[in-house]
């Protein structure tokens, strides 16, 4: 049954999300007995001596016992990552924390919109870097974070920059931002499985006796462990995709205003360039490439083009086409955008004009 209106979107993407997250553990299996399969075929596991199918059903009872391995090292790993995950991602990615008195403007649009939602007020992180994007994490209430970089801040205006932090907070009111944090722990658990692998392949000798059937246990091996790798990223991207645009629609709901959204969309078009690993780039308000071509085939998120249409259909937008960024005029300095930490107090000129009125 299609959803119909934002409240079903959102039901839906959260069921949606759910089941995918479900299958996780589920490839870990598969993938584990792949593993084994190829451990088998190395000589690095000792086969039975026998048949190809005798060989293939010790790996089928050996998960009697690895599975449960297997899944209790995942357990340490995601309860480390559970509670350390914001760490992790301000290491990775350069941000830090800021209060109301270093950024008061962008801190007062935050809580404002938080308000308007009766909930508490994320916590406000910035990463110092001219790329354009934000991001919102944490896995429960007090622990939410909502984090945009220098070079958003200083290319939007109020209303562009309002409605990218109400498209993050939307991502904490559906609580697909918790989502998103635990796909990426198991997605960094099946990644450390495949660099294990690949450093099997390469650097084994072989361990045990020769096996008779090493090369069909291998290439049988890689083909379900290629699978589960592939299937696991299909997962993440279909979690990523969804999600981004009823986040979009959500931060309409939230302030009233499309067109903000859509400008906002068109100038981070290209411009969203932040180093930081593929797990933590799912959780980001847009990631390179920009979804054109066979590169969007594999994107983590839908391109611009489709979300700025979508909006322009769904909510009644505007959208004022690519955007160009004005020219800076050569000074004694860096120059600082309206919401930097230096610079003129009021927003530079931009082709949507100083402010975007809502639609009605």
């Amino acid at each position: 049954m299609a959803a119909v209106g934002l409240k079903t979107h959102i039901w839906a993407n959260n069921t949606r999300s759910a089941l995918l997250l479900a299958g996780f553990p589920l490839l870990l299996v598969g993938i584990l007995y792949g593993v084994q399969l190829i451990l088998m075929g190395l000589g690095i596991i000792e086969g039975t001596g026998g048949s190809l199918g005798d060989d293939m059903s010790l790996a089928g009872e050996m998960l009697g016992w690895t599975v449960p391995m297997a899944f209790t090292i995942a357990a340490i790993w995601f309860a480390i990552a559970y509670f350390g995950s914001q760490t992790m991602i301000d290491v990775i990615t350069g941000a830090r924390k800021v209060e109301r008195k270093v950024e008061p403007e962008l801190y007062n649009l935050l809580e404002n919109l938080a308000i308007s939602r009766g909930m508490k007020t994320p916590t406000l992180r910035i990463i110092e870097t001219d790329g354009m994007n934000a991001y919102a994490s944490g896995l429960h209430e007090g622990r939410y974070s909502v984090t945009v970089t220098r070079g958003l801040m200083q290319a939007m205006n109020r209303d562009e920059l309002e409605a990218v932090l109400a498209h993050e907070l939307t991502h904490v009111i559906n609580k697909d931002v918790r989502t998103m944090v635990i796909a990426s722990i198991f997605a960094g658990i099946i990644s450390v499985i495949a660099e294990l692998v690949v450093r099997g392949l390469f650097f084994s000798r072989g361990g045990g006796r020769d096996n008779k059937n090493a090369g069909p246990l291998i290439l049988i091996g890689i083909a379900i462990a290629a699978i589960g790798f592939g299937l696991a990223i299909v997962i993440r991207m279909m979690l990523s995709r969804t999600r981004e645009y009823v986040a979009d629609a959500g931060s309409v709901e939230l302030t009233k205003n499309p067109d903000a959204m859509i400008a906002a969309l068109r100038k981070i078009e290209g411009r969203s360039n932040v180093r930081a690993p593929d797990e933590v780039q799912l959780m980001f308000l847009d990631n390179q490439p920009d979804g054109r071509g066979l590169e969007g085939l594999f994107a983590t998120h839908p391109s611009i083009d489709k979300r700025v249409a979508a909006l322009v259909k769904f909510t009644g937008g505007r959208d004022p086409g690519p955007w160009q960024a004005p020219v800076q005029d050569a000074g004694p300095g860096p120059a600082a955008g309206p919401w930097g930490s230096s610079g003129p107090a009021t927003p530079p000129p931009s082709p949507f004009g100083t402010s975007v009125p809502p639609s009605r």
